[in-house]
């Protein structure tokens, strides 16, 4: 485990490399417990360093150092030192060949990064400091080397794979497998890969604009190879979408995605050997959901965009993350938007952006994009970093439009392949092929928190001129308490009173980007017929909240007219809000509940337009879900909340009782499963409505659900009628349904955490008696992230009701999982401990009892960094 000192790391401390490595020679001798590692690394002095020959000041972890040589002489103890994480070697010369041997142990090695065993299967995890724990390495994103891997293994491990390409393959006097992979192109260490197992393995090739022919390859276990066709195709659609968006080619003659069980993150981009969690890369329709489905497209697109913005173009330092993050994950969603439906995808990202990125931002680990700080980079892959990101690259895309945006990325890749650089080099790329000045658009990368629109406007009936005013602030956040002026692009849109768009120039745009710089601005349209109805933020255009007072009648109107569909849906949640705000309010003063007649004939005329996508209604008819309402909420009362969303989904499911069993029996069909974006949007609506029509509880309802149970042909159909009924059916059929449900899926491990994460999910199942049951469950374990996740996780973070029991009785559960898993594997440790991290938010009662469980973590003894950065940052 890592020394779990203070020690902060500052972006204005940094220097460049004292030593650049131009090759490195990899042998592992692979065993379970005791593998050796031979490194023969080409080492020369950075001209760029300054003057002299300091010490080469090498990164490890957890290694049993073995000899260090250098020209083929060894190197006496006395020129080297051994430090708490790392080595220190007297230099002589500027140039020289350094080798190091030394020995890990994979089989213990259960915090999963570095060289580990998963299932028996020997695979790595080095972003973003793995590779200390495989060998003593400069391990930082800005000395890149060319590698070459050599792999001997016994017999039982017949796949060995790893960066670039295959060169030699033989055996050895013992019988031994060797083989030798060279990757042509120069990466930091934090994207080498080593993968070792039984392994079977799909094939197929893509051929690239200019002609080439690549060879894809999937490997997992024997068991699951039925399972990865979905992941080949979503493989060759990203391929053939990133040369037609980004004009960007695969540069390797082969490209390989493993899947493993045992993988703290959903994939990793290693140059052309892609790791992937199984979770993130497996599916078939009797044992994946739709919703899976698009994960692996999505995931699968973005480990592979990662090729060039990643890979080629990588991060000079790990304050440059977003870098990378950012940019891929638009680019990503971009091609899923491409894909599937783009409103939904909107919907949903931004869904996620306003849940938990943005009470990130209000919370005691906020930071901005371009963090000047951290304790220990894994906690720095956060929804800032990844989402937030995305939306500043998104705003850019915005100002500068498709074309200019495309040249921008043009010139950053041709001007940077095989660097490591910022996100400064990337904004400057944006500029210099479009002579635009992003100065002020900067502060999205060095000022934390989530901005403040306040909206007024005025009408001049006599001139026919709309004022429209805009006020920008921004609270304060750790370390900062004052923040100038965002640049934000505003996409806007005017009704008029038909509902019809108005034109808003001369060359007839009936959409406008408005470019707010100041803190207070004031935008003026001349020439309207009449007041118009403003449609803000069209496409959720830039992060921010905005504020604007919309009348129940408006927001009707807007969710009835307005052409762009994202507004629709928000002006829909927007209704939704102040019906659940005032039956809060309403819950807190004792006062009888009643909930608004409008929102239910809202609602009742969405699932009447037959012409909006069904995905889309699906999306429409959900009420915002419990943890948006407290990230909306200036204090959370956790009870209130409960009882307001329970009481108005109840309300809304007998209103339209008649209208949503219409749409559900209009939308059953027997055609063949068929994971594709027409099919997807009706089942997604089905099932909303089948979720809506159990919470009346009435048995002739629940036995559409039972029904759909027994005789659903995929997994979609079958997982959302489970819920339902773990939701809301009596005993004496949940329990035999769950138990048929993992009887018939009990060996296929991705089933079995859908299973899990129904039962600790649910508010009334998932009890914390129950969780803790699970946990006793023969397929649980706590050394695998996903099991972790699908109970330990889904209950504090999708279980709003039970985890925020009165009594603080899942504060204190969560407390006690942190602290074990904190000595297996800090990364997923440190990231389970976020729910407590809110606790001033809180009402006094939850608040204290929150406190108290993040303390008895800091009391518990040595924690790891990870952890011990995100509970003394809460804490303070």
């Amino acid at each position: 485990m890592k020394d779990a000192q203070p020690r902060t790391v500052y972006l204005k401390d940094y220097r460049v490399p004292d030593y650049l490595v131009d090759s490195t020679r990899l042998h592992f001798e692979l065993q379970p417990k005791s593998t050796l590692v031979k490194s023969r690394l080409q080492v020369r002095r950075n001209p760029d360093a300054g003057e002299g020959l300091p010490p080469l000041v090498l990164d490890g972890i957890e290694l049993e150092l073995l000899s260090v040589s250098i020209d083929g002489q060894l190197v006496p103890a006395s020129r080297y030192r051994e430090l708490p994480e790392g080595l220190s070697i007297d230099v002589a010369k500027p140039e020289f060949v350094l080798e190091i041997h030394n020995r890990i142990n994979p089989e213990d090695n259960t915090s999963l990064e570095g060289l580990y065993l998963s299932n028996g299967m020997y695979c790595t995890q080095c972003e973003a400091e793995g590779f200390r724990k495989i060998t003593y390495y400069p391990d930082r994103p800005d000395v890149m080397s060319k590698f070459t891997t050599t792999i001997v293994a016994p017999r039982q491990y017949p796949v060995l794979l790893a960066n670039g390409n295959e060169v030699e393959r033989r055996h050895t006097e013992d019988g031994r497998q060797v083989v030798v992979w060279e990757d042509p192109f120069a990466k930091p260490a934090y994207l080498f890969a080593l993968v070792a197992g039984e392994l079977q393995h799909i094939e197929d090739t893509f051929t690239t604009a200019s002609g080439r022919e690549v060879k894809l390859q999937i490997f997992t276990e024997a068991k699951n190879i039925g399972k990865c066709d979905h992941a080949m195709r979503s493989l060759k659609k990203a391929m053939r979408w990133d040369e037609d968006v980004y004009g960007r080619e695969y540069d390797l003659d082969i490209f390989m995605v493993v899947a493993v069980d045992h993988f703290n993150m959903g994939a990793m981009e290693n140059k052309g050997l892609n790791i992937f969690n199984s979770a993130c890369v497996l599916a078939s329709p009797k044992t994946a959901t739709d919703r899976t489905f698009q994960t692996i497209e999505s995931i699968v697109g973005h480990e592979y965009f990662h090729n060039w913005s990643g890979n080629r173009v990588t991060c000079r330092d790990w304050f440059q993350l977003s870098l990378k993050e950012g940019f891929t994950v638009f680019r990503d969603a971009e091609f899923s938007a491409d894909m599937n439906s783009r409103a939904v995808k909107r919907i949903e990202d931004v869904s996620m952006l306003r849940t938990a990125q943005f009470a990130e931002d209000a919370g005691p680990m906020a930071h901005p994009v371009g963090p000047d700080s951290y304790m220990e980079i894994s906690n720095f892959y956060t929804l800032t970093i990844y989402e937030k990101g995305a939306e500043v690259v998104r705003m850019i895309h915005t100002l500068l439009g498709a074309d200019g945006f495309r040249k921008g990325s043009d010139l950053y890749f041709e001007r940077h392949d095989g660097q490591a650089v910022t996100c400064e080099d990337f904004v400057r790329a944006m500029e210099d092929a479009n002579g635009v000045d992003l100065g002020q658009f900067r502060r999205w990368y060095s000022q934390a928190g989530t901005p403040v629109l306040d909206v007024s406007d005025e009408f001049d009936a006599q001139s026919g001129t709309y004022s429209l005013t805009i006020k920008q602030s921004c609270p304060a956040s750790p370390g900062q308490t004052e923040k100038l002026p965002f640049h934000i692009p505003v996409a806007l849109g005017l009704l008029d009173s038909g509902g019809n768009d108005l034109p808003l120039d001369g060359e007839g745009n009936t959409q406008k980007v408005l470019a707010l710089t100041e803190a207070e601005q004031t935008f003026r349209f001349d020439g309207l017929p009449g007041a118009p109805l403003p449609s803000l933020l069209r496409g959720f255009s830039a992060p921010v909240k905005v504020n604007y007072g919309y009348s129940t009648e408006q927001l009707l109107f807007l969710m009835r007219s307005d052409s762009d569909e994202f507004n629709r849906w928000d002006a829909g949640q927007r209704l939704a809000f102040a019906a659940l705000e005032q039956l809060q309010e309403d819950f807190r003063a004792g006062r009888e509940l009643g909930l608004q007649p409008e929102l239910a004939d809202a609602y009742r005329s969405v699932l009447a337009n037959r012409e909006l996508d069904p995905a889309l209604v699906a999306e429409m008819l959900a009420l915002p879900s419990a943890q948006t309402l407290a990230e909306h909420a200036k204090t959370i009362d956790a009870e209130a909340i409960v009882a307001a969303r329970d009481f108005a989904r109840r309300e809304l499911a007998f209103a339209l009782k008649e209208e949503l069993q219409d749409c559900y029996n209009r939308l059953q069909s027997d055609k063949a499963y068929d994971p594709n974006a027409a099919d997807i949007a009706e089942r997604s609506l089905k099932n909303a409505c089948l979720a809506y029509l159990c919470v009346t509880e009435e048995p002739e309802l629940l036995a559409l659900a039972e029904t759909q149970f027994a005789g659903a042909e995929n997994m979609t159909d079958s997982a959302a009628a489970l819920a339902a009924l773990t939701n809301h059916a009596p005993d004496n059929i949940v329990e035999p349904a769950l138990e048929n449900f993992y009887r018939r899926w009990q060996g296929d491990t991705q089933v079995v955490e859908l299973w899990f994460g129904i039962q600790s999910g649910s508010a009334r199942r998932g009890t914390l008696e129950a969780v803790h049951q699970l946990m006793q469950h023969p397929a649980f374990e706590l050394k695998n992230p996903n099991k972790v996740r699908a109970v330990i996780g889904a209950f504090a973070n999708r279980n709003f009701t039970q985890f925020h029991r009165s009594d603080g009785s899942g504060f204190v559960f969560l407390a006690e999982q942190v602290i074990a898993l904190d000595r297996l594997n800090p990364q997923v440790a440190a990231r389970l401990v976020t729910p407590l991290t809110r606790w001033k938010k809180y009402t006094d009662d939850l608040a204290q009892k929150m406190r108290g469980a993040l303390q008895s973590i800091m009391d518990s003894g040595k924690l790891s960094r990870d952890l011990y950065e995100v509970v003394s940052k809460s804490l303070a």
